[in-house]
């Protein structure tokens, strides 16, 4: 199979919670054990460091893993979902892993898969660890997908386990209330390893408590630490969180045997985007008229966002916007600001909500705009009708994000 064959039947064949919603989600992590197996377990050679939260896991993770660079480590980065490229997922050095990588993993592994009914989120976590024994990391960075407990990364033993917060999302899967939701993605703490917590939530703290004691781990809540003084080249002003759970993290690999200096982190910080590529997190795009998207798209992330955006100079405030149908669009409304100008969306993916349902109910709350057949013509309209002095944010879904990238 070429790539695009290859990735057609990943993406097809199989399904993706990202794309299709509840159908794609297992709570079971048997079949990433059998894989694990299998591949003769290449999670086991190279030291790990595990991120879960509801908002600002893929920052923090990209943080540590430029540090980490920084330090001189060879550093694995596994990391979900992608925006433009699959392999963005996985990566070495800030380097994505190749094409022919990935089709011969999947080549040399289609039968297994098969048999055993793989998810993608499976295999791809499969590819991840194996990719990073082939090219003899020395730590990897990864990130829960979903949840935490039952997340398909959780076959791993971390030197240190890092939950940024928790919020409301994904709630058909993980719980209705933030203890519950805590519940599962303390569900990363393993017996004897630390864990940093990113912020103090009164709902929350005592969950992650309790689950620490019962595994003689030792927590730690970074805001509780102490303030940092350190500068990031991810924009926006809710990085300034991460960087605090950052800070304390580091703190814990140093008592751990790793060698990183004060220049790393701060090195390390300045040069996110170089040295790893991230991309969608409070990104300009263009200036005249200024461009912004971000991928944050639940409540407490298109919080940050929309603080972001208060802080913003312009005459005219125009917003591309899409969601996915599962989106609990009562729980964000009142976050979005009355004064703008909507271009209504659907992400081109089968999750996607209808742009006309998405401005019916924008309409009935007093948010003006109009439904347009994809994110490309809503985002071309909006370039047409916007001054020099305006200003265009993109979001509401990763995917809206991925589409104009």
């Amino acid at each position: 199979m070429t790539y695009q064959d290859t990735l057609n039947w990943m993406f097809s064949q199989l399904p993706m919670y990202q794309r299709q919603g509840k159908t794609a989600f297992k709570k079971d992590l048997s079949n990433t054990l059998k894989l694990a197996e299998h591949l003769n377990h290449p999670e086991n050679t190279f030291k790990t460091i595990h991120v879960a939260g509801t908002n600002g896991k893929g920052s923090t993770s990209h943080m540590l893993a430029s540090i980490l660079q920084k330090a001189g480590y060879k550093v694995g980065l596994y990391t979900s979902p992608h925006l433009k490229d699959f392999r963005e997922r996985i990566k070495v050095n800030g380097e994505m892993a190749s094409e022919q990588f990935v089709v011969d993993f999947i080549n040399t592994n289609k039968i297994f898969f098969e048999q055993n009914t793989l998810s993608f989120f499976e295999m791809t976590v499969g590819m991840a660890f194996d990719y990073f024994a082939k090219q003899a990391v020395d730590v990897a960075v990864v990130e829960v997908g979903l949840g935490g407990r039952l997340d398909s990364t959780n076959i791993i033993t971390p030197e240190v386990s890092v939950i940024t917060n928790i919020g409301k999302d994904h709630m058909q899967f993980l719980g209705d209330t933030l203890e519950a939701i805590a519940f599962e993605k303390g569900g990363i703490i393993k017996p004897n390893v630390p864990v940093v917590i990113g912020e103090t939530q009164p709902e929350t703290a005592s969950v992650f408590t309790a689950i620490a004691e019962n595994n003689n781990a030792n927590i730690v809540f970074a805001d509780q630490v102490g303030a940092i003084n350190y500068k990031c080249d991810l924009l926006g002003s809710y990085q300034d969180k991460n960087m605090v759970t950052v800070a304390q993290t580091v703190k814990v690999l140093q008592n751990g045997g790793f060698t990183i200096s004060e220049a790393h982190i701060k090195e390390g910080l300045m040069n996110v985007v170089k040295n790893t590529g991230l991309m969608g997190r409070w990104q300009v795009l263009r200036t005249e008229p200024k461009v912004v998207c971000d991928t944050g798209h639940n409540r407490e992330g298109l919080t940050c966002v929309m603080d972001q955006l208060s802080k913003e100079t312009f005459k005219t405030l125009h917003v591309v916007f899409g969601v996915v149908n599962d989106k609990d669009l009562n729980d964000i409304i009142d976050l979005l600001p009355q004064k703008a100008v909507y271009y209504f969306c659907k992400p081109d993916i089968p999750r996607g909500l209808d742009e006309r349902t998405l401005k019916s109910f924008f309409n009935n709350h007093g948010l003006r705009g109009n439904a347009y057949n994809s994110v490309k013509e809503a985002y071309n309209k909006a370039l047409l009708n916007a001054a020099a002095n305006d200003l265009i944010f993109i979001g509401g879904s990763t995917f809206v994000v991925a589409e104009i990238i």
